[in-house]
């Protein structure tokens, strides 16, 4: 009961605001017409929870949400606005929510090749299934050792303080729950590769690769972004960008 109660006020503390340093590198409107079902959308956020994460893993990126589109079932917002995100909240757990929520944010979009319909029907069922279940608070139990002023051990070993995640099916953070979802489907972002001789008798210095799934507690947002097998959309450029066309205050 107390770890509850603990665990409540403690995230309801790192999920407050300290800064404003957030700046949109594309219009909203760019950035709807750029998504497409299956997008990992990166958010460079501003509580308190989102500076440590960006400290960590030395990323802009301290959050991740998974676009499903207005078609996948994720039901509307107070407003009555289509959810076309799903994510895993420090308070609130996995739910949905609209596009606008992110209106203001500096976000990327980063986008995995070759899905097929069926791909995308299996990755929304998973979202799905997963919705109410719960934050992983060990995660922020681990987040707050960091965020301790004063630690008893140097500066440069803070970071070793922390395990992301508990490997409790039920629990998640924002980028291993998305991680799951992709691996599910047997979709690489950052796997392990082992390489060992080919065995061909024609070829003594061949090589074969094996690919191994990580675990997904593992993954931060940032992998995302430096995964190999996304490729990084900017809303700008997908809009037909000429760069004559800009009105330059001097001329």
């Amino acid at each position: 009961m107390f770890l509850s109660w603990l665990a409540k006020h403690l995230a309801a503390y790192l999920s407050r605001q300290v800064a404003q340093h957030s700046v949109p590198t594309s219009t909203y409107e760019a950035l709807e017409r750029a998504l497409q079902p299956g997008d990992v959308l990166l958010v460079e956020g501003d509580a308190r929870i989102s500076v440590a994460i960006k400290y960590l893993t030395q990323s802009t990126w301290s959050h991740a949400a998974l676009y499903l589109g207005p078609d996948a079932g994720l039901g509307t917002s107070e407003d009555g606005e289509p959810c076309t995100l799903i994510e895993a909240d420090l308070e609130a757990g996995i739910r949905p929510l609209p596009l606008s929520f992110y209106r203001h944010s500096h976000t990327r979009i980063c986008r995995p090749v070759g899905l097929n319909e069926d791909n995308i029907h299996a990755l929304t069922d998973y979202a799905l299934s997963r919705v109410g279940h719960q934050y992983d608070m060990k995660n922020v139990f681990d987040l707050a050792r960091y965020l301790i002023q004063t630690p008893p051990v140097p500066a440069r070993h803070r970071y070793k303080l922390l395990s992301f995640g508990s490997g409790d099916p039920t629990r998640a953070i924002c980028s291993t729950f998305i991680a799951e979802g992709f691996q599910r489907l047997r979709y690489p972002i950052l796997p392990t590769i082992n390489t060992m001789p080919s065995g061909d008798p024609n070829c003594t210095d061949c090589i074969r690769e094996h690919y191994r799934i990580r675990q997904t507690s593992l993954f931060t947002p940032r992998d995302f972004d430096a995964s190999p097998y996304f490729r990084i959309i900017k809303p700008t450029l997908e809009d037909n960008f000429d760069f004559r066309a800009i009105n330059w205050a001097d001329l």
